[in-house]
């Protein structure tokens, strides 16, 4: 009896140039976050990925996003979001309600005590954020960077 299988294709293997971009990407993934998060706790006693939610619900134009969906553009799963909800819900800057629509869903909603943290801990941030990043950063760089991310966001949140 012979095996139907066919053989393994051969590995496409990541060009010098690829494995020095894939190597400063997963170094940037690595080290970005952690002094997101050093400067974050040092100046508005959070982490980068609480924060990210208050950002994220202050984006709306109501200040409020099923929780479905906010794990989604966090980039966590529904039950990390939950938690960290209900640590924002403990320090009065999240609250949370029945979807409208359906019943089942949970809608995370920005108090005006959440809006008003997020105005003080927003700029220490972003001066972080242009530091770290956009300051090393032509007007060209940034665009296309922008570019590339938009390419690769879609693969990796479907």
């Amino acid at each position: 009896m012979t095996d139907a299988r066919p053989a393994p294709a051969e590995p496409r293997w990541l060009t010098g140039a690829e494995m020095t971009t894939w190597l400063n990407i997963t170094q940037l993934l690595m080290v970005l976050p952690t002094a997101l998060d050093r400067q974050l706790r040092d100046d508005a006693g959070l982490t980068h990925a609480h924060y990210r939610i208050l950002a994220m619900l202050s984006a709306e134009s109501d200040g409020s996003m099923r929780m479905t969906r906010l794990a989604r553009k966090t980039g966590t799963t529904t039950t990390r979001l939950s938690h960290a909800v209900s640590a924002l819900e403990e320090r009065g800057w999240v609250e949370r309600r029945a979807c409208a629509t359906d019943k089942r869903g949970q809608v995370a909603g920005l108090t005006d005590e959440g809006h008003a943290f997020l105005r003080t801990a927003a700029p220490g941030h972003v001066a972080e954020v242009r530091r770290l990043v956009f300051d090393h950063l032509t007007d060209e760089d940034v665009t296309r960077l922008g570019e590339i991310t938009a390419k690769l966001l879609p693969v990796l949140t479907d």
